[in-house]
C-alpha cells in the first residue's frame, strides 16, 4: 500500500516537475492598429438617418427583424436595446433625401415606421 502511495505522489511530482509554461508572442504590422484607429474614427464620426420599423419584447423584435429583411433585404437592419424595450432599426442613410424615399416605402408596408435623424456630434 506504501509502495503505491508513493508511486502515486512520484508520478504526480514529476508531472507537475514536467508542465511546460510557454508565451505567445504576436508580431504584426504596426500599421494595422493605425488602421483599426482610423476605421473607428470614421465609424464615430458619422452619424447615419435610420428607420425605426418598431419596438417591443426581444422576441417580437427578433421576429420583426426577421420580416424586415426578408420584405428589404437590402437594407441593413439591426436590434437596439433602449430601456425597457428593443427597437429594429434599418438603414444607413448618409442624407436625408435618401432616407425619406426608402422612408415611404418602408411606411407603406409598416405605418408604424418613423424616421430617425442622425445624433448631432459635439
Amino acid at each position: 500500500m506504501k509502495t503505491f502511495i508513493i508511486l502515486g505522489l512520484m508520478a504526480f511530482s514529476s508531472t507537475i516537475a514536467l508542465s511546460q509554461q510557454g508565451n505567445i508572442q504576436i508580431e504584426q504590422d504596426h500599421r494595422i492598429g493605425e488602421l483599426l484607429n482610423i476605421y473607428k474614427l470614421s465609424n464615430e464620426s458619422h452619424e447615419y438617418y435610420k428607420i425605426q420599423i418598431g419596438f417591443g419584447s426581444y422576441a417580437e423584435a427578433q421576429e420583426l427583424k426577421e420580416n424586415v429583411e426578408n420584405d428589404f433585404p437590402d437594407l441593413f437592419s439591426k436590434i437596439d436595446f433602449d430601456s425597457p424595450t428593443y427597437r429594429v432599426r434599418v438603414g444607413r442613410f448618409k442624407t436625408k433625401l435618401e432616407a425619406e424615399r426608402k422612408f415611404i416605402e418602408v411606411r407603406a408596408k409598416y405605418p408604424d415606421a418613423m424616421l430617425l435623424k442622425p445624433k448631432k456630434s459635439t
